[in-house]
């Protein structure tokens, strides 16, 4: 076989991505008819269909899609190798890109990035988005890391490096109780009204099943996946809200909320992804060895742990 045509590869990619050919023939700024020749030329030289039509629509077939996520890699693979020869021609300053989940604390982030703040000849380029759109970038290398408090799994074509910085408890945090009256549970918890975080969250199922299991039946009046969101309404709703203290803690530092103890069994776990590299970058290297080193909490007191006769003053 002669060699691959990256040229045709590149325009499959482009079609794949938009799912459309005359889209992808005015951004590529060829026409549509020159564009359909490139696709048929790579079909016949891998000897199967890459598409099926769908109307005016192109969709992938199921071998199409492994190619894409071959070109996928090989075209990441070259963003890799400019921003290597980039990062060689000005050393002076370093690119950092950082991608989040939006279910990820934004106060956990800080707390992670600040070192890196303060360090001028670093430039930090943060994003947000779906684990699905992150991943995506990350793995054409435009993102360097990814922060998650999901964890995800190697799969043909994509060898993600999922490593687990961090576990905290979650606690039941709401307004500050009068002097003398500490919050007891179960039955505190049975009947109150709550903000939760929404049903796909790792927490949720874990105090569902809390719930389940001390037969407790609660009032929810609010379910919330940003985890900014959740932050400002456990601060503002006068409802229990359940979450990691870190997403509040300037809050409780200021005791406009207080944190009625952590729920036993109930954890969030943080993970950093990165995608294989040849030349790993030396600021995630650092980056992940001092997330690692620093991400141990002492757990907070469990909200059904006896408490002490000073904690009840």
């Amino acid at each position: 076989m002669k060699n691959l045509n990256f040229r045709h590869l590149l325009y499959f990619r482009q079609v794949a991505k938009l799912g459309h050919l005359t889209r992808a023939a005015a951004q590529l700024r060829v026409s549509q008819s020159a564009l359909s020749a490139q696709i048929r030329a790579l079909e016949h030289y891998l000897g199967r269909p890459l598409f099926d039509r769908q109307g005016r629509s192109l969709v992938l077939t199921e071998f199409g899609a492994t190619v894409l996520d071959y070109a996928d890699g090989i075209f990441g693979l070259g963003h890799e190798l400019l921003a290597t020869v980039r990062a060689d021609q000005a050393q002076r300053v370093q690119r950092l890109r950082v991608g989040a989940v939006a279910t990820l604390s934004r106060n956990f982030l800080e707390n992670l990035l600040r070192p890196t703040f303060a360090r001028p000849e670093v430039r930090l380029s943060l994003e947000s988005g779906s684990l699905e759109e992150l991943l995506g970038r990350l793995q054409v290398h435009n993102l360097d890391l990814v922060f998650s408090n999901r964890p995800v799994v190697a799969e043909a074509g994509k060898a993600w490096r999922c490593v687990r910085i961090d576990r905290q408890s979650v606690c039941l945090v709401g307004p500050p109780r009068p002097r003398g009256r500490p919050f007891k549970v179960p039955d505190h918890v049975a009947g109150a009204r709550f903000v939760l975080p929404g049903p796909s969250s790792d927490i949720r199922s874990q105090f569902d099943l809390w719930c389940e299991r001390h037969r407790l039946s609660i009032e929810v009046v609010a379910e919330v996946d940003d985890m900014a969101m959740l932050r400002l309404l456990a601060r503002d709703s006068g409802a229990i809200t359940v979450l990691p203290e870190v997403v509040v803690q300037d809050e409780l530092r200021e005791a406009r909320l207080q944190s009625y103890g952590a729920v036993p069994g109930v954890f969030e776990n943080f993970y950093a992804i990165t995608a294989f590299r040849r030349r790993p970058s030396p600021l995630v290297q650092n980056l992940l060895t001092r997330a690692r080193v620093s991400g141990t909490h002492p757990p907070a007191p469990a909200v059904d742990a006896p408490r002490s006769p000073q904690a009840r003053s």
